[in-house]
């Protein structure tokens, strides 16, 4: 045994190939090419095979990844991939966009092992191989895998309020058991923040158009421009043809900075800046379909994967002087460090230690500048992290005719202000318990309009969860006349 994991260690790391970055700042292609099947076979065989797993420990969905790695490994592609959907809806998509470093990357211990000429090694790399076995599967059955045998329909039709990760979820969990479900989408098109809020170069849409077909076929509707709470009420999907009701709105409410010139021309939320550089008019509502103006000075504000997404994004729009402004330094940055990496590489210019105190405007009304502050870091704030502290006198000013907030996101009130015993708290939170059932009998909800911000994964979870808990529901309930 010690011999076999002393030359599992000896393999080393397996290069992602990825576009270069004078090519790749003028498409907006995926930047990673991915594995192939050699290196996707040797970078597998790195696992150690933990009896413990503490990758899968660290997994929000409690992927068998090791159980994955023993089939490709040997070979078995489609059995790794199948593997990875025992547990996970959306693995492609995972694969790609979830923080694996700070996930099962983070606990794998081929990262931190002990070898015997003092190399190190990165841990196995777990998401581009996620996401190379269930390519590859799509690949090879030209679509998502089929059910073998249709579930008998139930007769029991459940609303689910959302089609981001966790309202996907939900409906495919359902629709396996013989559920109808009609999926409600503010949006254009269907896919929640996995469309309009991930970048093409992060993750390439036609994988969530396949998937979107993959819940057609199973029986899934979508409903596409209808805003739960403004054009129809959960009250009446329950009064109406509705037995149960899911709901996964996210939190796709932008957080403002508070401070002068906000309201100036070109002062742009971050999914605004993102959807119009990113999507074609015909896939956004009527007020955001005008294409961006060429832009030759953008400045975002933060220091996240979505700032990230904006800075590239605008990289690729052609504009010539792209920065991103950080009141900490990077070591306090909540994003992907792959993410700042990508960046830095198609030349976007990051201010640490600086704080936006005022967007500047001309005579019309439009942003010309930001006028800036440097900072120190001071003791920890509730966070964990240091506290930002301004430098008297260190005012600058940056030159910028667009301004991106990227600073988080919040949950919407609206659901929870138009629906009769649905509690939430103040920042408009759903209350659920362990199973996501909510306060009000036959609702349930999960994801970022539960916990906040998140990830994908951890939305993706949360539906699991509750549509688990949404089927015993439903199976309690008197037989239909």
């Amino acid at each position: 045994m010690t011999n076999q994991v002393q030359r599992r260690l000896a393999i080393s790391v397996q290069p992602v190939p990825k576009q270069d970055a004078n090519e790749r700042k003028r498409n907006f292609d995926e930047t990673y090419l991915g594995f192939d099947s050699a290196a996707a076979t040797i970078e597998a065989s790195r696992c150690l095979q933990c009896p413990s797993a503490p990758c899968q420990e660290a997994c929000p969905v409690g992927n068998d990844i090791p159980g994955a790695f023993a089939l490709l490994e040997v070979g078995d592609i489609i059995g790794a991939a199948n593997k990875f959907r025992e547990t996970s809806n959306l693995p492609e998509m995972c694969g790609r966009l979830c923080p694996q470093e700070k996930l099962c990357e983070g606990a794998c211990v081929v990262g931190f092992a002990i070898r015997p000429d003092g190399r190190a090694e990165p841990p196995v790399t777990i998401g581009k191989l996620e996401a190379f076995c269930t390519d590859y599967q799509r690949q090879e059955l030209q679509g998502y895998p089929r059910l073998r045998y249709a579930p008998d329909p139930t007769g029991r039709k459940v609303g689910i309020v959302g089609s981001g990760p966790a309202g996907l979820a939900v409906a495919e969990q359902l629709a396996q058991l013989g559920h109808q479900c009609t999926v409600f989408e503010a949006w254009p098109e269907p896919g929640g923040v996995l469309v309009y809020g991930i970048p093409n170069f992060k993750m390439r849409k036609s994988i969530v158009d396949d998937y979107i077909s993959h819940l057609e076929s199973l029986g899934v509707k979508f409903v596409l421009n209808t805003w739960v709470g403004r054009d129809i009420t959960i009250d009446g999907m329950l009064d109406g043809e509705f037995d149960a009701v899911f709901l996964g709105t996210g939190a796709g409410v932008g957080n403002e900075m508070g401070i002068e010139g906000e309201e100036l021309q070109g002062v742009h939320s971050a999914t605004d800046f993102l959807v119009r550089g990113n999507l074609p008019p015909e896939e956004l509502p009527a007020h955001l379909r005008e294409p961006l103006p060429a832009l030759q000075n953008v400045v975002v504000i933060g220091g996240g994967d979505t700032s990230m997404d904006c800075v590239r994004t605008a990289i690729r729009l052609g504009v010539q002087n792209v920065s991103c402004v950080y009141r900490r330094t990077e070591a306090e940055m909540p994003g992907r460090a792959e993410e700042r990496k990508n960046a830095r590489e198609e030349g976007v210019r990051f201010e640490m230690l600086t704080l936006p105190v005022r967007i500047i405007g001309d005579d019309d009304g439009r942003v010309k500048a930001v006028e800036c502050q440097r900072m120190d870091l001071g003791e920890p704030d509730e966070s964990g992290r240091r506290r930002p502290v301004p430098v008297k006198g260190s005012e600058f000013i940056v030159p910028a005719d667009a301004v991106v907030i990227a600073i988080g996101y919040g949950a919407d009130p609206l659901v929870p202000q138009s629906t009769r015993g649905l509690q939430s708290d103040r920042k408009a939170l759903i209350k659920v318990d362990e199973s996501g059932r909510t306060t009000r009998r036959g609702v349930f909800a999960g994801g970022d309009n539960v916990n906040g911000a998140d990830l994908v994964v951890t939305a993706l979870a949360a539906g699991r969860t509750a549509a688990a808990a949404i089927a015993a529901y439903l199976d309690s309930l008197p037989p239909r006349r």
